[in-house]
């Protein structure tokens, strides 16, 4: 019987971590990394690897036979900032790689799948405050607009093929094991690296951008009780809204100066401030509380705390 789990771009900022979780919940010789390019020491040295493009579905359908995948976790994708700049090879990569683990899904080829979606599905004209489940979504980004559409085939690849493919929209992350990949919330973590290395930072969106963030451990949880949850508790198939926390530049900074008093920030919006303005200041994420018992643990001076200490290791 399949029980192997196959992780898609294992080497990106969620990926590693959800690697690490996965593989000390379920052994590491059951959890499959892989990603276009290789990984830090630590990841390639904790279990195996294979080097995967996700475009290409013959190399994908070979490692899940050859693994014996019954699970992928979708992880691989060009993110908000960094699509801007290439929107075919953003849309080609967010949106081949999806179809090709759905097809696998639609083949009963693998039993379950994972697929982040994203805050980007939203646009300037959503509400922006305690954003719902179910609103207008009219993304104004290269990114948002792949995320949107990949929401929608994994709910006609349920309903028409019964594929078992389950989402959540992340906010901004923050992590200290990982440098951030190219998103417009990057700011959430370079902070924490700028205030300990220079005790200064420059700020690429304004000082009163209100966004939702998540800690990383909050997300790494959602994700892995979103796919062990029974089937019948996951009632939206597009992507559930996931809340964490909201604040702006200025408010992270505050609670930066708690721990180093001279600490300094200034601001240089730049071209991702206009992303910035198009999505949510805050996520209701009632359905996902109901339907699989979802609730945040961290809040933003507890994050602060965790990754100050731990990036002082």
């Amino acid at each position: 019987m399949k029980k192997n789990i196959l992780i898609v771009g294992a080497c990106g900022q969620i990926g590693t971590e959800l690697t690490f979780s996965l593989r000390e919940k379920h052994g590491n010789e059951a959890i499959i990394a892989s990603d276009i390019r290789e990984g830090n020491e630590d990841l390639m040295n904790s279990g195996p690897f294979e080097l995967l493009d996700a475009m290409d579905y013959n190399a994908l359908e070979e490692i899940v036979a050859y693994h014996e995948i019954d699970t992928i976790y979708l992880m691989a994708a060009m993110l908000s900032a960094t699509a801007e700049r290439f929107p075919m090879r953003a849309w080609n990569l967010n949106m081949d790689s999806l179809f090709n683990v759905l097809k696998l899904g639609k083949e009963k080829k693998v039993s379950k799948i994972f697929w982040p979606s994203s805050i980007a599905v939203f646009g300037p004209s959503t509400p922006r405050e305690n954003t719902p489940q179910h609103t207008i979504m009219e993304p104004s980004t290269v990114y948002g607009i792949s995320k949107q559409s990949g929401e929608r085939w994994c709910e006609y690849y349920h309903k028409n093929y019964q594929v078992d493919v389950r989402s959540i929209r992340y906010p901004g992350l923050i992590s200290w094991k990982t440098m951030p990949g190219g998103g417009t919330t990057d700011y959430a973590v370079e902070i924490y690296h700028k205030a300990l290395a220079d005790g200064t930072y420059t700020c690429f969106l304004k000082e009163d951008t209100e966004l939702p963030m998540m800690f990383m451990h909050d997300a790494i949880r959602a994700t892995m009780e979103l796919m062990e949850s029974d089937a019948e508790n996951i009632k939206i198939r597009s992507s559930y809204n996931l809340a964490g926390m909201s604040f702006t530049p200025a408010e992270i900074a505050a609670t930066i100066k708690n721990h180093i008093p001279e600490f300094k920030i200034d601001y240089a919006p730049d071209s991702r401030q206009a992303i910035a303005d198009s999505w949510p200041y805050s996520i209701d994420d009632t359905e996902a509380q109901q339907h699989w018992g979802w609730k945040a643990a961290f809040n933003l001076e507890k994050t602060t705390e965790k990754m100050l200490e731990n990036l002082k290791k």
